[in-house]
């Protein structure tokens, strides 16, 4: 959630941050923990809203006809994720070809 002046809420808070760590005094310290806390909860609710509206627009899409897409397509995309890292899908030969057919990939090993 971008800002006017063209700053995001965290970087304010990364700002404030910085701030909070370098300040010396007491009195300058206790300023910018109070700035630091106000900045990092507003950051909190701006990320709070933009996962909210990531989830509306995923649960409308769902709801239309174009629904059973966007499942497999979900599905499939965590099987992707998920998927065993075992499996060789290509291999390169003493020439450095791609070699992708499983029996190519058998008599190279």
């Amino acid at each position: 959630m971008v800002e006017q002046g063209g700053k995001g809420e965290s970087q304010r808070e990364k700002e404030a941050y910085t701030d909070f760590m370098n300040s010396g005094a007491d009195e300058k310290r206790e300023i910018s923990r109070v700035r630091y806390k106000a900045t990092k909860k507003v950051a909190k609710k701006a990320v709070a809203v933009a996962n909210s509206m990531a989830y509306d627009r995923l649960y409308h899409r769902l709801e239309t006809k174009e629904w059973e897409k966007e499942v497999f397509k979900l599905a499939r995309a965590k099987d992707r994720r998920t998927g065993d890292l075992s499996i060789v899908r290509c291999i390169k030969d003493e020439n450095d070809n791609m070699l992708s057919k499983d029996a190519e990939i058998k008599e190279r090993w």
